[in-house]
């Protein structure tokens, strides 16, 4: 039962977004015994800013989970950025502080590079292609950088976004080598999808797979269904993937500890998770 007392942890999306982070935490939440809950809240575009510091004027709210179309916008609305934040240009987890000011940070590409290691691939030294250079692909490009991957190549449909990301990453990664403008995976040792290509049918693959190597691990962002069009190409091909929800499961314990709920394991998530692939 929630009550007044019951930490909240609003879960700001758009109103038509697939809410799945309650049937992960809850559960878990419950569990372990915490008395507190993660709210989806339904929120538009052009309310958002309005609504966000309101939202912290309750009294029994920790922080909020961010999620599309938000992540940009949250930037400009908060106190204190972490360096991913920044590099990011975008943020996906807010924490109110004991003093009321709104510290962000974004998680989505921690998330998505434990679950590559996890899967026992070396990042260090590696070379990676990340399609789409919006929030979800900025984060997951500069957790690459973090990662020590040698070589990054940055593509999206909007040029100048690509770009703006490389300059990003060259300031505060001042040897990675960083290259835009192509989408083209040859020689690639890990590939990304970063965009929305693959929520809807027919939707075009974000990436030629024909010219995706065997050996090549290849991600993907989108949670519509465990293995979309893109990642079943890549699997035909004999190319190690990892599903989108991967990467959710991976950052909740980020999450967690940046809440100060404490830790756990993915693995421990899955096992009270509601959301079923």
């Amino acid at each position: 039962m929630i009550s007044g007392k019951t930490t909240l942890i609003a879960h700001l999306g758009y109103p038509t977004e697939a809410f799945k982070a309650p049937m992960i935490y809850n559960p878990w939440f419950e569990k372990a015994g915490i008395d507190a809950v993660v709210m989806p809240m339904g929120v538009k575009s052009e309310d958002y800013s309005q609504f966000l510091p309101l939202l912290f004027r309750l009294s029994n709210i920790r922080g909020a989970l961010v999620t599309m179309p938000h992540k940009v916008a949250t930037v400009a609305l908060l106190d204190e950025l972490t360096p991913t934040v920044r590099v990011a240009g975008s943020c996906n987890a807010i924490l109110r502080r004991p003093d009321g000011s709104l510290l962000g940070d974004m998680f989505d590409g921690a998330g998505f590079v434990r679950g590559v290691e996890r899967k026992g691939r070396k990042l260090e030294g590696a070379s990676a292609l990340v399609v789409g250079s919006g929030g979800v692909g900025s984060a997951i490009a500069e957790s690459f950088a973090a990662a020590r991957t040698a070589r990054i190549g940055l593509f999206d449909a909007s040029t100048s976004a690509a770009e703006a990301l490389g300059a990003r990453l060259k300031e505060n990664y001042p040897d990675l080598d960083v290259k835009t403008g192509s989408a083209d995976p040859t020689g690639y040792d890990v590939v990304v999808n970063a965009t929305p290509l693959g929520m809807k049918e027919g939707d075009p693959l974000p990436i030629d797979v024909t010219r995706v190597s065997p050996s090549t691990f290849v991600g993907e962002v989108v949670m519509k269904a465990e293995y979309t069009p893109f990642l079943k190409a890549a699997k035909e091909k004999g190319c190690q993937v990892q599903v989108g929800t991967d990467m959710l499961f991976e950052q909740i314990p980020a999450y967690l500890e940046f809440f100060g709920f404490g830790t756990t394991t993915p693995e421990d998530l899955r096992a009270v998770s509601t959301i079923k692939y």
